[in-house]
């Protein structure tokens, strides 16, 4: 199944303001854009709940050269990886970000409404380059991103209208193939049994 359409992904950050003596103050904001092995719920359907998560080594390969970070992705860039302004670490615990945002107007007034409490969110996309789906479990991993295009401050803590319905479309269909193979089975195993109990006939 190929699932390469941009995915997007929300997690908490944190804000902090650095000051150099006979400077003007540095505001960065930072946090977490993945955590791996944490399973993240994409739908439910029929009572039942279909996840993903990020392995470890997801990032492996990934083109992220020229990354920006914005406001609900889109919008003018406040900062990018090209010019050093948005920093990148992939560690033990996920994608690792720093964004400085304090080179641009509607950065800093990003920043103001961060450190208010009115943005406390943030988010990044990306495709896929390689990926599992545990049947059992109803789980997806996505093993290599292929490309990372943003990280940006959200103002709501859920996935993107247009990103959503195209990733939930492609995975429902997938959860549906799956249960009508179970139901085909439980079908042919009463089957079965009914054969027996009635002697072959």
């Amino acid at each position: 199944m190929d699932r390469t359409n941009l995915i997007e992904r929300r997690f908490d950050f944190q804000i902090r303001s650095e000051l150099v003596e006979g400077q003007e103050p540095e505001f960065w904001v930072e946090g977490y854009a993945a955590r791996f092995n944490s399973p993240t719920v994409l739908f439910e359907l029929e009572g039942m709940e279909y996840k993903e998560q990020i392995a470890n080594d997801a990032f492996t390969d990934c083109k992220m050269e020229d990354v920006i970070f914005n406001y609900n992705h889109s919008g003018k860039v406040m900062a990018r990886t090209r010019n050093k302004t948005l920093q990148l670490a992939v560690d033990n615990d996920g994608l690792f970000v720093r964004a400085r945002l304090d080179g641009t107007e509607e950065g800093r007034k990003l920043y103001d409404e961060i450190s208010k409490g009115y943005i406390d969110r943030m988010s990044f996309q990306f495709t896929i380059g390689q990926e599992a789906y545990d049947f059992e479990n109803r789980m997806w991993t996505v093993l290599r991103v292929k490309r990372l295009y943003d990280v940006s401050a959200v103002d709501i803590p859920a996935y993107d209208d247009t990103s959503i319905e195209a990733r939930k479309a492609d995975a429902e269909a997938v959860a549906r193939q799956h249960q009508q193979k179970v139901d085909t089975e439980l079908a042919r195993q009463r089957l079965a049994l009914k054969l027996k109990l009635n002697g072959g006939k």
